[in-house]
């Protein structure tokens, strides 16, 4: 026999009470985020105390690409993986807060000296290699073939003219396997200084190419010189050559050859620029791949591999979420860059307020920590204190101003962080990209964002907040999607 329901009358003495009862539940739900929050392990990654020891791995990938009909993708290792070196964590992770703040430095440098359009200040802020010559950790690495030679590169969204150390070498860093020896490649070719093809470099990189002479003896080669405020740079003359990405062979591809370079760049042959000036990889495969490349950056966490993938073929991507696109912002100022919209962000589900959302922020693979304008900064880190409470407070470190104490947890509930660009395009910031492990015991980890020094700065994503995430670079549709992908190769 079926019960009825029974209805008790309501006194309605009690309804306003009960309203802001009702309100008062609803608003926990919401301000501090219940339902967006994500379990981060604390004590299961590669750099805790069981497997901090453990050597790491070649530079060069055992796989060196998967091509379909119109792409081409190769396998993505983290550079630290592949240093073949017993690795101490603690002082790599704290260094590459120090590290980083000089790149993000030289960036802001390099801007202002963009939007003055002073040649002047352009040459001595000039920095297009800065992600490897200031960077120590934290890049990362792929392998492809020139003329013949496999060579591991450190991939740079922010840098435009590819370069590798070539014999014969006047002063060279060390690198797993050998230089790259043009005399033995018979693709090889010596790019001249009266070329349009060196004018091209020089408006690339604001170096001069162009012919000249010293004590006498005629220059023919196109030279590039890139030089920086704290003695690193790379030397050397341009030159073309066959370079394979998987399996795809591109012909007569410009590149760097470095006879002189000095720079913290671990190990690898040199680096890959995806820049967007007419030298950069994807302007020059721009018949191949149609001006379109993508990348999915493992967590360094798990010592997972990612992918950089060439060409409009979606069906390489393992994306879990759907691609949302946003626009990529024109600045002649800033050509070279790529640069988006960001109209707001939130945490833990809240939406955040600030009179600095709706400018524009740089996307950079060579960057470690997001950095935001002080107003924007300030408002997720005063919201994200209010929902992630109960923990221990730490000193702040470095860069990094909000942290904690977590070393008797196994594992915590932390707010999710999300960025959102112009037409609704979202990125939800990785579980393994809302801390940094300044101490890989857990006894001081903090929010990884930083906050620029003035409100009128660029801000910059950086790398650590893009891991598992399908980021599709379109420069001929000038459009960025995002995707969450759990990264493998």
């Amino acid at each position: 026999m079926s019960k009825k329901a029974t209805f008790l009358p309501l006194n309605l003495s009690l309804a306003p009470f009960l309203l802001v009862l009702l309100y008062n539940l609803l608003s926990c739900v919401v301000v501090h985020g219940v339902q967006e929050k994500k379990i981060l392990s604390l004590h299961n990654n590669i750099w805790s105390p069981m497997k901090s020891n453990e050597a790491s791995s070649s530079c060069f990938s055992h796989n060196l690409g998967q091509r379909r009909e119109s792409s081409t993708s190769l396998e993505m290792k983290h550079r630290e993986i592949c240093s073949g070196k017993t690795i101490d964590w603690g002082k790599k992770l704290r260094r590459a807060l120090t590290l980083d703040n000089l790149r993000v430095q030289s960036l802001q440098l390099r801007i202002k000296a963009m939007r003055s359009s002073t040649t002047e200040s352009i040459s001595e802020a000039q920095i297009p290699l800065t992600s490897g010559m200031k960077l120590e950790t934290l890049n990362y690495i792929v392998t492809v073939d020139l003329g013949g030679k496999n060579m591991s590169l450190i991939v740079d969204t922010g840098s435009d003219l590819t370069w590798v150390q070539c014999q014969p070498c006047k002063s060279c860093y060390n690198q797993q396997g050998p230089l790259y020896d043009p005399s033995v490649s018979s693709s090889y070719k010596t790019v001249f200084c009266n070329s349009s093809t060196c004018q091209d470099v020089v408006a690339a990189t604001g170096n001069s190419g162009l012919c000249g002479g010293n004590n006498g003896v005629e220059k023919t080669t196109c030279d590039y010189v890139v030089s920086y405020g704290d003695g690193s740079y790379t030397r050397g003359d341009l030159g073309t050559e066959s370079i394979q990405l998987g399996d795809t062979k591109v012909e007569n591809y410009v590149f760097g050859c470095g006879r002189s370079n000095k720079g913290l760049f671990g190990g690898a042959s040199g680096l890959m620029g995806l820049g967007r000036s007419s030298v950069s990889l994807v302007s020059q495969t721009m018949k191949n791949f149609n001006g379109v490349f993508s990348y999915c950056l493992p967590s360094l966490e798990d010592g997972a591999s990612g992918s950089l993938s060439f060409g409009d073929d979606s069906s390489v991507y393992k994306n879990s979420t759907s691609v949302s696109y946003t626009p990529l912002v024109q600045n002649p100022q800033l050509s070279s860059f790529y640069i988006l919209n960001l109209t707001g962000a939130s945490v833990g589900g809240v939406e955040l307020e600030s009179s600095s959302f709706g400018r524009g922020i740089l996307i950079d693979s060579g960057t470690v920590i997001t950095r935001l304008p002080p107003s924007i900064y300030e408002a997720v880190k005063t919201e994200f204190i209010k929902q992630f409470t109960g923990f221990p407070s730490a000193p702040s470190y470095s860069i990094l101003d909000t942290c904690f104490n977590l070393t008797s947890y196994e594992d915590v509930s932390i707010p999710t962080i999300k960025m959102i660009f112009q037409g609704n395009a979202e990125l939800e910031v990785d579980v393994t990209g809302v801390f940094y492990f300044v101490k890989p015991d857990a006894s001081l980890v903090c929010l990884a964002l930083a906050s620029l020094s003035y409100e009128n700065d660029v801000g910059i994503i950086g790398n650590y907040q893009q891991k598992n995430q399908r980021v599709i670079y379109d420069t001929k549709q000038e459009k960025l999607g995002i995707a969450g992908e759990n990264c493998s190769f």
